[in-house]
């Protein structure tokens, strides 16, 4: 189990050191800021959403190493997806960082079940949901700036 830890562990800071996605596309068409006032973390996500699917994800911002991570994953994850796809893996994905979901099985997620640990720290499941929530609001159009609290 240590061994998966700090292969989670490596997975994450990975991310943070050298976050996929991280730009801001000239051609996005929905767009949201997120805070983390606990952290200090920053994020705006920017989409090209095309016929209901995420054709185009990035992100821009600075944080912590989990809020970091997370944002470049998601990216990743939600590209080619559709809204609705985009929205469960939302669901299954804050389940798992909660703890909500502990009968599920975390590798439903693919490389996002990196997160799981995240349920031991509270402290930290805002910032491994702050660009999942920001990416929420860009594409309800919503313009108001996302924060955790």
């Amino acid at each position: 189990m240590a061994d998966l830890r700090e292969l989670y562990q490596e997975v994450i800071l990975d991310h943070h050191r050298r976050p996929r996605n991280c730009r801001r596309p000239d051609d996005a068409n929905r767009h949201a800021d997120g805070f983390n006032p606990l952290c200090g973390d920053k994020v705006s996500v920017f989409v090209r959403l095309e016929d209901g699917v995420v054709r185009d994800i990035a992100f821009q911002g600075s944080g912590c190493a989990i809020s970091t991570a997370s944002a470049s994953m998601m990216t990743e994850t939600l590209k080619g997806k559709s809204e609705a796809e985009a929205a469960r893996i939302f669901e299954r994905f804050q389940d798992l960082v909660t703890g909500k979901a502990a009968d599920s099985d975390p590798s439903e997620l693919g490389k996002l079940a990196v997160f799981a640990g995240v349920r031991d720290y509270p402290m930290r499941v805002k910032c491994a949901t702050l660009a999942w929530h920001t990416l929420r609001a860009a594409l309800s159009g919503s313009r108001e700036t996302v924060a955790t609290e």
